[in-house]
């Protein structure tokens, strides 16, 4: 079944959630499935996410996962890859359908991340595109922008990025330099961005810029705009080589003299600090989200090594310290998923704020590498080898406590909630 047609259900399907089933048809959690990746546990999902998240396995196992190393090697996934996730209902799954998206809700959205992270192919940047940069068009956007960009994105034929972090400018979005000012009616947007996910392939980028520097403030001075590629004065840099994420296009990009009308900005002029800050708590919700599930899969991936590798005349799942070690592993991934399944619930709600957010992403990045290390040690001198998917889990976890605010910041930002006085 196609994954759009499973989620066209009818008028207040979705707000119907939770049922409340008969204790006996109650669904298991993530802790007493048989593994951590089943379908139909966890009580936020209802048999609709179910059909859905087998569409999008399905997806992966066919579309994704027999092509990814030819895109680790090329640096980039292919277009033909998102035109087929756009036809399979899988990106813009969140936007209203009103705006040219799917019109599904956040735990659809959730199983994307989750499925993405189970087949280990961090390639594809559905998430940035789909939830963290469609949200600014389809919340902020003028009606002709929504029209413009939103289908086209949701089909995968206009690949969206957003462009915040500067050479010397990283979580301290005041700190960016990137400026605009205007010239008539139109903006001359000049400056230089870096790191950008999706920045090689982008059709579209939203661009963070100063467009008021007598400000009282720079957070009052920041606006965003909508470039699109091509446009006379925005030049695409070089793909950077990373460790990880060896398939998922990473540029940085350069503004020269770039002349954008006055319908290139997105929402009002210097509120562009005030869109950010409303919109990061998502961003970090689909990170923590992605953290969790590669947890559960890294899990996976170690139980049946050690199942199957044998030592001492027994498999090492025979020793205690190696059934510890899992132990631990599991209550502690169990944990991670309780946090991030209340935060789905809370943002579900509109009730996830910015502290909230700012814990589940750095509890659960920093698992993640915690998680990465340890299944790796449990593989031996195979882990340490490229062709063991635990091995290439290991170096795309890294990123996941720098992006999207670090999580010293995001300590920092839980730090100040803890002693402001309201």
């Amino acid at each position: 079944m196609c994954a759009k047609k499973a989620l066209q259900l009818g008028p207040g399907a979705w707000a119907a959630w939770p049922p409340a089933p008969p204790r006996d048809l109650q669904r298991p959690e993530t802790s007493s499935a048989t593994t951590l990746m089943d379908i139909g546990t966890r009580r936020i999902f209802n048999e609709d996410h179910d059909i859905f998240r087998q569409s999008v396995r399905r997806f992966y196992q066919e579309e994704v996962i027999p092509y990814h190393k030819d895109w680790e090697k090329a640096g980039q996934v292919s277009r033909e890859v998102w035109e087929k996730a756009g036809e399979q209902g899988m990106l813009g799954v969140m936007i209203p359908a009103a705006h040219g998206g799917v019109g599904a809700d956040l735990f659809s959205v959730a199983v994307t991340w989750e499925e993405q992270s189970y087949s280990n192919c961090t390639g594809p940047g559905f998430s940035l595109h789909s939830d963290i940069t469609m949200p600014y068009i389809s919340n902020y956007g003028s009606k002709e922008q929504i029209q413009r960009f939103i289908p086209q994105m949701t089909a995968g034929k206009c690949i969206g990025a957003i462009a915040m972090t500067e050479p010397g400018a990283g979580s301290d979005l005041q700190g960016v330099r990137t400026h605009a000012k205007r010239d008539g009616s139109d903006w001359i947007l000049n400056g230089n961005k870096v790191f950008i996910s999706n920045g090689w392939m982008a059709d579209l980028v939203v661009v963070v810029a100063v467009t008021d520097r007598e400000a009282k403030s720079a957070a009052h001075g920041i606006s965003l705009f909508l470039v699109q590629d091509g446009v006379k004065g925005f030049q695409k840099g070089r793909t950077l080589e990373k460790i990880g994420l060896k398939a998922q296009d990473t540029a940085e990009l350069f503004f020269e003299d770039v002349r954008l009308p006055a319908d290139a900005i997105l929402g009002e002029p210097n509120k562009g600090f005030y869109y950010l800050m409303n919109e990061l708590p998502q961003e970090r919700l689909v990170i923590a989200g992605i953290a969790i599930a590669s947890c559960e899969f890294m899990f996976e991936e170690t139980r049946n090594y050690v199942m199957q590798r044998k030592a001492f005349g027994k498999t090492i799942a025979h020793l205690q310290t190696v059934q510890h070690k899992l132990a631990e592993l599991k209550t502690e991934i169990c944990v991670g998923r309780a946090l991030v399944d209340n935060c789905l619930q809370l943002h579900a709600e509109e009730r996830l704020d910015t502290a909230m957010a700012s814990m589940a992403k750095f509890w659960a990045s920093d698992l993640q590498n915690k998680v990465a290390t340890q299944c790796l040690q449990l593989h031996g001198g195979w882990g340490y080898m490229w062709e063991y998917p635990i091995a290439k889990a290991f170096v795309d976890s890294r990123v996941q406590p720098i992006y999207g605010g670090t999580n010293e910041i995001m300590k920092e930002l839980i730090g100040r909630s803890i002693v402001s006085r309201k």
